[in-house]
């Protein structure tokens, strides 16, 4: 299958996207402050470059773990069928967990995962949001942080992905096809 011809237009710079990171690290570590141990859980693929700056950022004692959900494939559209590709290494109950996603679209892949990780029992489960994207979406959920609110719009970078190309650019882009331009 040939992959549609597109061009990428910035959206949030690495500048804003490190600031906001510092802002967002403060917020937690007060809400953590008296935590021991926070696990910080990053959904695969998408945020493990929000995680990696986010664990570097927080002044909290922590670990990480993963979890991979996905309700894409290779689509620039939700499936809204939620799958489990990792599950956590360890345990998390009567444990602070705050859940790294990068994007918050439907809806659907953060409440799959929210309540199968609440059924588990932590002390305390929040949710940290890099992208935030509204106008999309289909069930009732936001995330208690949030990096930026963002249009309706296909973005890739920072760890986003298009087809598993674009992770590494630095910041987030809109992803405009040129057949359609």
């Amino acid at each position: 299958m040939q992959a549609r011809p597109y061009v990428i237009d910035r959206m949030i710079s690495a500048k804003a996207i490190a600031a906001r990171i510092e802002q967002l690290c403060i917020e937690i570590e007060t809400e953590f402050a008296n935590t021991d141990k926070l696990i910080v859980v990053g959904m695969l693929r998408g945020s493990f470059v929000f995680i990696a700056d986010l664990v570097r950022e927080l002044d909290l004692p922590l670990e990480v773990d993963f979890i991979e959900a996905s309700s894409y494939g290779n689509d620039t559209q939700s499936s809204r069928e939620v799958r489990i590709l990792k599950d956590l290494r360890g345990g998390i109950e009567s444990r602070d967990v705050l859940l790294v996603e990068d994007i918050v679209d439907t809806g659907y892949t953060l409440s799959h995962v929210i309540n199968m990780l609440r059924a588990r029992e932590p002390a305390k489960l929040r949710t940290v949001a890099l992208l935030d994207k509204p106008a999309r979406r289909e069930i009732a959920l936001s995330a208690d942080y949030t990096g930026f609110e963002i249009p309706d719009e296909f973005v890739v970078g920072y760890g986003i992905d298009f087809a598993q190309r674009n992770r590494n650019l630095p910041y987030i882009g809109k992803v405009q096809f040129t057949d359609t331009l």
